[in-house]
């Protein structure tokens, strides 16, 4: 060819957005993903089975953390919510917001369900926004990107690039799995 840029079929056409929107949608998942590292450990069910559970470390320091942000936060209603609700519940809270995070996180690595998932990341983005929100511009500011970029990850179907939702809705183009709000 001459004068043009040949791409061979080894190289990727990073100029679609989709691809970039993919990107995105991988690293912000890639965040959420390392709870399985910081809020997760390998327990035994009934001493044979080997499963995921929410480690006892995080149990214990939940409620810590949300202690320390309900004596500041002047949002009466969530302060309420977390004291009569969450505080008295934490255990179940604690696995969770860590169950909820692996599941986000595993949803836009892979591209499967993601509009599930950036819903899911979207309502932990503003309960973790609700109860910071006093603790200091920077961390509303990370919680209001976050839900910015949930909504759009939503709205993009951003799955559909470089995921598994692109593969579902190419082997099941009439399922209620290949919904588009927009299309």
């Amino acid at each position: 060819m001459t004068g043009s840029a040949a791409t061979t079929p080894t190289q990727v056409d990073m100029s679609h957005p989709s691809r970039w929107m993919a990107v995105l949608r991988i690293l912000v998942g890639l965040w959420f993903l390392k709870a399985l590292f910081s809020k997760m450990e390998f327990v035994m069910l009934g001493g044979v089975v080997p499963w995921i559970g929410t480690e006892q470390r995080w149990i214990d320091l939940m409620p810590v953390i949300l202690s320390k942000q309900m004596e500041t936060n002047q949002l009466l209603w969530y302060k309420a919510f977390v004291e009569q609700t969450v505080l008295p519940n934490v255990a179940l809270f604690a696995r969770l917001t860590a169950w909820g995070e692996v599941l986000v996180g595993l949803s836009l690595v892979s591209g499967l369900f993601a509009g599930l998932g950036a819903l899911g990341g979207l309502w932990l983005s503003i309960n973790y926004g609700l109860a910071g929100a006093q603790a200091s511009s920077a961390s509303a500011g990370l919680h209001y990107m976050l839900i910015s970029v949930f909504v759009v990850l939503f709205l993009a179907r951003s799955g559909r690039a470089w995921g598994l939702d692109g593969w579902v809705g190419w082997r099941w183009p009439e399922t209620i799995l290949t919904w588009r709000p927009f299309a």
